[in-house]
């Protein structure tokens, strides 16, 4: 990931479900003057980020408000509709927003992107969490392998902030 600890998140273009339409956004409108964990991953409904990532921070959202976090965003490479109907299954409700980045534009941006064309699933994300203190990468932590899921889980993840 050529994204570090202090840089600055880049402004990309990202889709959230509003209203039942795909709206377009750009990372700053969510993150400015916020406190943000984002945590990115290969794709919705696949089997390690269904089971341990995305329930992972759904369970623990109170305590990261307790922490001061303001938002918990869920990045994919899936388009809004996706990510919608991945996060009502998990019952995200306001706790996590779901984010699509069905053109790879921030994925590409923090250079997480990795090719799993192998297992059929094209061009896909790392698996990472970061914290985001108003724009700025204040912690980061990206799996080796995107089946694994230790550093970047939420419980793991709470312990350094």
């Amino acid at each position: 990931m050529k994204l570090k600890e202090q840089d600055n998140v880049p402004n990309s273009e990202i889709f959230v479900l509003e209203n039942g339409e795909p709206t377009l956004k750009k990372m700053k409108e969510l993150l400015i003057s916020k406190k943000v964990v984002i945590f990115g991953l290969p794709g919705a409904y696949t089997s390690v980020c269904s089971a341990k990532h995305l329930p992972g921070y759904v369970n623990m959202h109170q305590q990261y408000k307790d922490k001061g976090i303001d938002l918990i965003m869920c990045v994919s490479v899936n388009d809004p509709f996706v990510m919608n109907a991945w996060g009502k299954e998990n019952n995200v409700g306001g706790k996590v927003i779901m984010i699509g980045d069905p053109f790879l534009n921030f994925t590409k941006a923090i250079g997480a992107e990795v090719d799993k064309s192998g297992r059929g699933l094209g061009i896909r994300s790392n698996r990472y969490t970061m914290l985001v203190d108003n724009m700025k990468v204040t912690k980061l932590q990206e799996e080796k392998d995107t089946g694994s899921c230790e550093i970047s889980a939420a419980e793991n993840f709470l312990k350094l902030i």
